[in-house]
């Protein structure tokens, strides 16, 4: 599943809105390699597994159980 970059705008503003403020060029650099990756055709499922821990490092505390929801819907849709 590949998102459009009008997608991929949407979906960093919704998690960068959620991460901690001094994680924020983390997150960004992360998404960042994700969107390349997609881009590319070369995003695979593995991607998802190791980007999410990842991010869930970077979330506000009161964020996590939303973004996991998202991810977990998102990985059962890829």
């Amino acid at each position: 599943m590949q998102l459009d970059k009008n997608m991929q705008e949407m979906f960093s503003n919704f998690i960068l809105q959620r991460v901690k403020e001094d994680k924020v060029e983390e997150a960004k650099a992360l998404l960042a390699e994700n969107f390349k990756k997609q881009d590319e055709g070369t995003f695979t499922k593995d991607d998802i597994e190791q980007f999410v821990p990842k991010m869930m490092d970077y979330l506000k505390p009161e964020k996590i159980e939303e973004i996991r929801a998202i991810a977990k819907q998102f990985s059962i849709n890829f």
